[in-house]
């Protein structure tokens, strides 16, 4: 029995709102600048001179405070209109904003990632593993896009290559129960019956853990297939 028709409509995750770091700025506060008369070895003049020039240094860290978050809210304006597109079915306009967004932040690994799901969901494999394996350049740890490239390479039943990305996710993050399910499906594909019980029923504990309820369903759903098959990995 063959499960690749799920690995789009079950296990690729819709694309997900970013949560920006909120920056915050650290001000020296004006206690600690202020110079006491007693014991202190600077004359009014130079006192005066020193607090100017923290008035201009706590300035200027205004400003750049101001700037980072007018940054991260234009990351934000742009990240949300591609989920908004996809969210639509509209997959080629959430690429073009991707790649504007891209353009404007080149070095931002998540883009990458995200553009990767887009291009999957337009049938461009190749062009979705090219953007993954950016993600990863750009992120050496980044088991959500190690696990995207193996659901790539599992629609193209690549199994042993699916099964590879899988393991590079399940390296950074042992407990991550999408990779645990993928890596099962693989498993049952290539007639490791046994193995995949194992990672499924992993899988459905995390699932569980993380109060994730519907992923925990598809779990119990797949692993009751398979131990209904009579011929696991056989359509």
């Amino acid at each position: 029995m063959k499960l690749n028709n799920q690995y789009k409509s079950v296990f690729v995750q819709p694309l997900s709102y970013i949560t920006l770091s909120i920056i915050t700025s650290i001000f020296i506060s004006p206690s600690v600048l202020a110079v006491t008369a007693q014991g202190s070895l600077h004359t009014p003049r130079q006192s005066a001179d020193k607090f100017t020039r923290q008035e201009s240094f706590n300035s200027r860290e205004q400003k750049l405070a101001q700037f980072e978050d007018s940054v991260q809210q234009e990351r934000s304006q742009f990240i949300q209109q591609a989920n908004s597109l996809y969210s639509q079915g509209d997959f080629k306009g959430a690429e073009e904003s991707l790649r504007k967004f891209i353009k404007r932040f080149p070095e931002d690994a998540f883009g990458h990632f995200q553009l990767g799901n887009v291009l999957f969901r337009q049938n461009r494999s190749e062009d979705a593993i090219s953007a993954y394996k950016e993600a990863i350049r750009l992120k050496s740890k980044y088991a959500l896009a190690y696990n995207a490239m193996g659901i790539v390479y599992a629609s193209q039943s690549r199994w042993d290559d699916a099964m590879s990305e899988y393991r590079k996710a399940l390296e950074i993050n042992p407990n991550y129960a999408d990779a645990l399910t993928n890596l099962a499906l693989a498993l049952w594909q290539t007639n490791k019956r046994e193995e995949a019980l194992v990672s499924l029923n992993k899988a459905l504990n995390i699932f569980k853990e993380q109060n994730r309820g519907e992923k925990a369903y598809q779990v119990e759903q797949i692993l009751q297939k398979i131990k209904n098959s009579d011929n696991p990995g056989v359509s």
